[in-house]
């Protein structure tokens, strides 16, 4: 059994980056006590709302992964993935001093806060943007509530459903739609944003290697074999595409609370 990163203290709310960290999972189930996380994806955004890097792993559950004809992730797939207490430092740090956003964020939250706890480490009460909420007040001509019919609405464009990154792109797609919306006041986002910076989250050493001694590796949908990450300031793995600059209202807003481009 691979022994658990050892706990250490919480950063200093100063050292953390501030931003969104917009979090979809997949799952082998819908109970975050009964099931596990088959597929955990985070996209990075600034308090500009400026796409900063991406994070993406298929993961090994340690059991059945669940409704493939969902997720469509087979069992064969997870064969070699890391298992999540192997990823649980480097998805610290991500979500350091950021708000944390999903679809339904409340779901995402869960699965992740039971994770966190299977390795004995408690997540910070975090504060949180679900960008379902904010469709409900901001997108009123959505047909429906769901991350598709609201991209939709919004203009966005097709997207890879029911795959972590590809929802995680969708819902950092639909924030800055929202964010952006004339009916969307800048204290909405503006002060989540500064209570996030203040949070003490814990750290976790680095996963160094397996007990063979090969490292730690990141698995996406669709390889056979692990794929070496591609960093871009140490946060972006794996392919990203480009996002439209953010809206004149984020821009406004953002320059308001003090941020630096």
């Amino acid at each position: 059994m691979l022994p658990g990163p050892p706990l250490v203290t919480p950063a200093e709310p100063s050292a953390a980056r501030g931003g969104f960290a917009v979090v979809d999972v997949e799952a082998t189930g819908r109970s975050p006590w009964r099931h596990r996380v088959v597929e955990v994806a985070v996209v990075l955004l600034d308090e500009r709302l400026r796409p900063e890097g991406e994070f993406c792993t298929l993961l090994d559950p340690l059991g059945p992964v669940g409704p493939t004809h969902v997720h469509r992730i087979a069992q064969e797939d997870v064969e070699g993935a890391p298992r999540f207490r192997e990823i649980a430092p480097l998805l610290l740090e991500l979500l350091t001093g950021r708000v944390l956003v999903g679809h339904h964020v409340t779901c995402d939250h869960a699965f992740l806060d039971r994770e966190f706890a299977r390795i004995g480490v408690p997540l910070p009460p975090v504060p949180s943007l679900c960008t379902m909420r904010l469709a409900r007040a901001h997108l009123p001509e959505a047909g429906g509530f769901g991350l598709a019919a609201c991209v939709a609405a919004a203009g966005l464009g097709g997207f890879a459903a029911h795959t972590a990154l590809g929802d995680a792109r969708a819902t950092a797609g639909l924030l800055r739609h929202c964010l952006g919306a004339p009916s969307c006041p800048p204290g909405d986002w503006a002060e989540p944003l500064r209570e996030a910076a203040a949070v003490p989250w814990p750290r976790l050493g680095r996963a160094r290697s397996r007990p063979s001694g090969e490292p730690v590796p990141l698995v996406l949908r669709g390889s056979s074999r692990p794929a070496p990450p591609v960093l871009s300031n140490g946060l972006l793995y794996g392919p990203r595409p480009p996002l439209a600059p953010p809206p004149a209202a984020a821009r406004k807003a953002a320059g308001a609370m003090g941020s630096t481009a």
